[in-house]
């Protein structure tokens, strides 16, 4: 299989999984397993397609985006504020400074992906099934104890499989936001945790780097960009007529096939 090929079919992984419930980690180490695609060149690649990711994020949120870091802003008393988001990620990112060596050795491996997918999986379940009706319906409306509550469950994510948006949007749920509130809020904190992370990976393989390997790394960006943005869109639309059921279950299918292929 080509180089080019392989960007576009991970490219398309990371760009569908990163936002949806389902763990991006997880179908990352999954589809590189399959694909034989390990090793350093793999770790520098899955890192560069991540920005792609965040910058549809950071482009379908610009005016939020721009109005928390607007200096200006930072007396708002109402609304979503650069508060809420140091809330959110504070508590995983204190955790994953911690852990990153244990996990790195620990979990990146099949079987633990199907032992996250399987749990966060019931997680939603059970979210779906105790919440009742929302007091917060929309992103700007959520408070600083529902942020940080919220990234106290995406320290669940640190686990590969479990999901960072699977954990945020079910710790939503059970604190009492609507869906859509909770996935916003969940993209919207994903995007600092997931830039400070490969910020701090890349300049640990720099040199690692190939000038020839730029239409490879390129392709992947704008494959994982494109469908991000088109993943994000589309969750959003099927967040107001559905639950995280169906999601839960594709994840306990796709452990299933997993463990079948890969560890029995």
């Amino acid at each position: 299989m080509s180089d080019n090929l392989i960007a576009v079919i991970i490219g398309i992984v990371e760009g569908l999984t990163e936002f949806l419930p389902i763990s991006s980690t997880g179908h990352m180490i999954l589809v590189g397993e399959l694909l034989d695609f390990t090793g350093e060149k793999a770790k520098v690649f899955e890192i560069v397609i991540q920005l792609g990711a965040i910058l549809s994020v950071f482009i379908l949120y610009r005016d939020k985006f721009m109005r928390v870091l607007d200096p200006r802003n930072l007396k708002l008393r109402t609304g979503l504020t650069a508060y809420h988001i140091a809330a959110g990620i504070v508590p995983v990112m204190g955790i994953a400074y911690l852990t990153r060596n244990l996990i790195k050795t620990y979990l990146f491996s099949p079987f633990t992906v199907v032992i996250g997918l399987v749990a966060g999986g019931f997680l939603m379940l059970l979210a779906e099934k105790t919440a009742k009706q929302p007091r917060t319906q929309d992103v700007e409306d959520i408070s600083i104890r529902q942020a940080f509550f919220v990234g106290l469950f995406q320290i669940l994510s640190l686990w590969p499989g479990f999901s960072r948006s699977g954990s945020t949007i079910a710790g939503g749920l059970f604190l009492g936001m609507s869906r859509k509130a909770a996935a916003e809020f969940s993209f919207i904190i994903a995007v600092p945790i997931m830039l400070v992370a490969c910020i701090y990976e890349m300049l640990k393989i720099w040199e690692q780097l190939s000038v020839g390997e730029i239409q490879f790394f390129a392709i992947g960006f704008i494959t994982a960009f494109v469908m991000a943005y088109l993943s994000i869109v589309w969750f959003l639309g099927f967040l107001n007529r559905c639950t995280l059921a169906a999601f839960a279950y594709y994840r306990f299918v796709l452990a299933a096939v997993a463990y079948w292929y890969l560890i029995s």
